[in-house]
């Protein structure tokens, strides 16, 4: 193995960089190749698995379970996507430019939020894979599945962003292929007319699937800018849009789509069993032996991007430090151990702890989106000076950023009366009868209070007097 090269690097050239920002010389990243990136990365089980909720767990009718989906993935990927187009501009991680709105150390809290949100997907891929796997192949044994993904993870993560890139890509076309096949299979189950009338809308429910969705596409957004700061700076802020949104956004519809149409059609408890025994015994076979190849593999981009966060995370107290290749090798290895380990302790009852991780990483990641975003378009209209974001006192943007957390903080307290949860449900909440409408609070209570704040007190938000003027 190698180390890369300057320019367009080879597949199996190791990347050197981490989280430094991309030189123009080395973007090579274009539209086309994030479109296969993010379809690649939602062609995994757990995307069909989070679409059987909408009629399993929520009992939603086929046509309000898709619709609900639609609703939400094209909602939060427009948030998402937004997120993305940053990367071209300032050729650096999501969670570094973070420290543009709230500061060197104020930042570390949403790092965090979003280290523990990306190994929780990663080990949640290796648990729905290994069930893939175990469905066709019993014998393999869950345990052993999760060490067969650990493992193919690891080989394409090792080699940084290019091979990542790769393999993702090629995911989007093979199990795209098989998710059409299984449609037209599932064209010829019997008795169509008895799926159709399964289930009730419940408006709780279709506002529950609503928030799924929007949560599924801002789950990415701590981490789009890691694919797209490889896009050329000045032209490639349409590009990463539009080739996040569409990847994402359709591939992630679609397989759950598939999802909800198995959640119906199969007798199943295990969704991925059920899309199995409904497409046939090759078929199946086929199928879910590619679902499992490509979340074992695909893994890698949660795998290389919870390193490039856990790598800021600890480059934020050793600001003297600058984490080259040696370092990404040792955090990726202790990373997959790490994921290991909670694949094997939430291999049971692991839907409903999904759902409720989902829910809750909506309520926390809704105000740090929002003042990202407003803050990058409205206030400063992307004029970042991006080597303040690696100095020791944070430059211009501070060692803490006290505007953005009273935001941050408010906007999260804000969404308490209207949460919906197995464990908690807000007063609020309880009044509008279990109606999920807390992302809806919080994006609104954090966006106005952003904006007000900067207008009125800029230099709480370590805001020019001319950008805060312009806004």
């Amino acid at each position: 193995m190698s180390e890369t090269n300057p320019g367009n690097p080879g597949l199996f050239e190791l990347e050197r960089g981490t989280i430094q920002p991309i030189p123009e010389d080395q973007r090579y990243g274009s539209t086309k190749s994030l479109i296969a990136i993010w379809g690649g990365m939602n062609m995994t089980p757990l995307t069909v698995v989070t679409g059987a909720t909408a009629t399993t767990a929520l009992g939603l009718p086929l046509s309000w379970a898709i619709i609900a989906i639609l609703v939400g993935n094209l909602l939060g990927g427009i948030g998402m996507a937004l997120h993305s187009a940053q990367g071209p501009r300032l050729g650096v991680p999501q969670m570094l430019q973070a420290r543009g709105q709230f500061g060197t150390y104020g930042a570390v809290i949403i790092v965090l939020v979003a280290t523990i949100m990306f190994i929780g997907f990663f080990a949640s891929n290796l648990v729905v894979a290994a069930q893939s796997a175990t469905a066709i192949l019993p014998s393999v044994g869950n345990n052993a599945a999760i060490v067969i993904g650990v493992v193919a993870s690891f080989i394409v993560a090792i080699f940084g962003y290019k091979l990542v890139r790769f393999v993702t890509a090629i995911s989007t076309f093979i199990v795209g292929a098989l998710v059409v096949f299984s449609f037209i299979a599932l064209a010829f189950v019997p008795d169509w007319s008895a799926i159709f009338a399964k289930g009730h809308f419940s408006l709780v429910s279709f506002s529950s699937m609503v928030a799924i969705g929007i949560v599924w596409q801002l789950a990415y957004a701590p981490y789009v800018s890691d694919y797209s700061r490889y896009m050329p700076k000045y032209s490639g802020t349409s590009g990463a849009f539009w080739g996040t949104y569409i990847g994402c956004v359709v591939s992630t519809i679609v397989l759950m789509a598939l999802g909800s149409l198995v959640g119906l059609a199969s007798t199943n408890q295990d969704t991925m069993a059920g899309l199995n025994a409904l497409d046939g015994v090759n078929l199946g076979t086929i199928v879910l032996l590619g679902f499992a190849i490509a979340a074992w593999t695909g893994n890698a981009v949660n795998a290389y991007c919870s390193c490039l966060c856990a790598l800021t995370l600890v480059e934020t107290f050793v600001m003297s430090w600058k984490p080259g290749l040696t370092a990404r090798i040792w955090m990726t290895i202790t990373l997959h151990v790490v994921g290991m380990l909670i694949a094997f302790a939430g291999a049971t009852n692991f839907v409903n702890v999904f759902f409720n991780f989902l829910t809750i990483l909506l309520y926390a990641l809704i105000p740090w989106s929002a003042i990202n975003l407003i803050d990058y378009y409205v206030i400063r209209h992307g004029d970042y000076e991006v080597s303040d974001f690696c100095t020791p006192d944070g430059g211009r943007y501070g060692r803490w950023n006290t505007g953005a957390m009273i935001v941050f903080a408010i906007g999260v307290l804000a969404q308490i009366p209207f949460l919906v949860t197995t464990f908690y449900t807000g007063a609020i909440a309880t009044a509008l009868h279990g109606v999920d409408i807390a992302w809806f609070v919080g994006l609104t209570v954090s966006i106005v209070g952003y904006v007000l704040l900067a207008k009125f007190a800029p230099h709480l938000c370590r805001i020019e007097p001319q950008a805060a003027a312009a806004q």
